[in-house]
């Protein structure tokens, strides 16, 4: 299935299967969709759905809803993270962030809401019980306390504070990287990989994310809100890796990343390499 023919299928299933909110309400069921219709990249389902494309494209549609659930639990860290008490951000996605469209409490609630709805949504997808635990054990593990939230803790606890390059790598390993990597794991779960090679995916993943991390703190260096869709300007008091080593480093950093992340998608069997080539040819210099 040829990657924009794949990005339709889940923007489709997404449209049809926004989460809703049985209550009177006047505005709740409206924000818990608001940053989804915004749009994004979808980078991470299509990381998922790419592999399973790949090795059981039969089991595409089945694998949908899990996808939506990375979707829905990445759309929640967004709105968390722009809050006035993490990034007090203006912009997500070229649209006002969910504060300022609708209020903080309001914002705070639907991120806790696309959280545990995505568990909820891989908990009830047409796979065995076996891949949906292992599916959620991922995504729990790689979202979480082990990933991206002690992550974000240390890039809140540290603003102001000086890291050191390992630890600024950690950070974003966990922040940003972590989350990639597993949805490249269970796109690879799906799929009924071996230990090994679903070892191999998701370290590739964390190369990628880390290599995204570098990418989106030279744009907040160099590009407009308009040209970024979001808050830019915004990393004065952040460690990033611009503030760290310079943009003259950090696009050496990029640069050399994303070779070495071509390296290792050329190792991959062909039709995964064939896959992830169309959805990451893109990304993989976007600093340029």
């Amino acid at each position: 299935m040829q990657n924009k023919e794949l990005l339709k299928l889940f923007e489709d299933y997404l449209n049809n299967n926004l989460p809703t909110s049985q209550t009177f309400h006047p505005i709740f069921e409206e924000a818990l969709q608001d940053m989804l219709k915004a749009g994004g990249k979808r980078f991470r389902p299509m990381l998922l759905l790419s592999i399973v494309s790949a090795l059981q494209p039969l089991l595409v549609k089945n694998a949908l809803s899990v996808a939506l659930g990375i979707e829905l639990l990445h759309t929640y860290s967004l709105i968390h993270d722009d809050l006035p008490a993490m990034d007090n951000a203006d912009l997500r996605r070229g649209h006002p962030t969910l504060h300022k469209s609708f209020d903080e409490v309001t914002a705070i609630l639907v991120g806790d809401a696309l959280n545990t709805h995505s568990f909820n949504l891989i908990a009830n997808a047409p796979l065995s019980n076996d891949t949906k635990i292992e599916l959620i054990k991922t995504l729990s593990n790689d979202g979480g306390i082990d990933g991206m939230i002690i992550g974000q803790a240390i890039d809140c606890y540290f603003e102001n504070k000086k890291l050191k390059l390992n630890q600024l790598e950690f950070l974003h390993i966990h922040k940003t990287a972590k989350l990639i990597a597993g949805s490249l794991r269970m796109g690879a779960i799906i799929s009924g990989l071996d230990l090994e090679q679903q070892n191999k995916l998701y370290n590739f993943g964390i190369d990628i994310g880390l290599l995204f991390q570098i990418q989106d703190d030279i744009i907040d260096e160099t590009a407009t809100e308009e040209e970024a869709g979001k808050t830019t300007a915004n990393d004065e008091a952040k460690n990033s890796f611009v503030n760290l080593l310079g943009l003259d480093g950090a696009i050496k950093s990029a640069d050399e990343l994303a070779q070495k992340c071509e390296e290792t998608l050329n190792n991959f069997d062909s039709k995964i390499k064939d896959n992830l080539n169309l959805l990451l040819s893109h990304y993989l210099y976007r600093h340029k």
